[in-house]
């Protein structure tokens, strides 16, 4: 393994650990943990959904994956270039999700959450980066009671029901 891959994992490796135990402290919600899954993230910011901001500011533990990062960016880049948002309301949604990001723990796309993604869920069939947000659940090695997934996609929300996980 090269050094900069060697380094890439132990990276990862720590801050899944900083996320487990940022996770298992109680919180407001009596221990739980919020994964936010894009969906829900785009939703607060370009459609201002009311409840998914209130869930989002509720929750003292927020965990996502950095695909989340990765696909709430690329909508914003495909939403300008269609003319859909201004570049003062581009510049508004990155400086939240900047904010966002600081806020809440993020996992890496790890070689593990790869692998996991790669094999059935209950409820199929389940698109890749669904897969991938559901496998970043199972990774986090959290009971499931505690963790609630705020997604506005029905396959996600399926899927985590099916897993244990509660739906918001």
């Amino acid at each position: 393994m090269g050094s900069a891959s060697a380094k890439h994992s132990r990276a990862a490796v720590v801050r899944r650990r900083v996320v487990r135990e940022a996770a298992s402290a109680p919180d407001d919600l009596g221990g739980h943990v919020l994964y936010v899954e894009s969906s829900a993230l785009l939703a607060a910011f370009l459609e201002s959904d009311a409840g998914v901001r209130r869930a989002l500011q509720a929750a003292r533990r927020r965990i996502t994956s950095a695909l989340t990062l990765a696909e709430s960016r690329r909508t914003l880049v495909r939403a300008r270039a269609l003319n859909r948002l201004t570049t003062d309301d581009e510049r508004a949604i990155v400086r939240g999700l900047t904010t966002f990001a600081r806020a809440c723990d993020i996992v890496a796309v790890t070689d593990e959450v790869l692998a996991r993604a790669g094999k059935p869920f209950p409820v199929e069939p389940v698109r890749t980066l669904d897969a991938v947000h559901l496998a970043t659940l199972e990774v986090l090695a959290e009971p499931a009671h505690l963790v609630t997934v705020l997604t506005r996609d029905e396959r996600v929300a399926a899927n985590a029901r099916a897993l244990g996980y509660g739906v918001a």
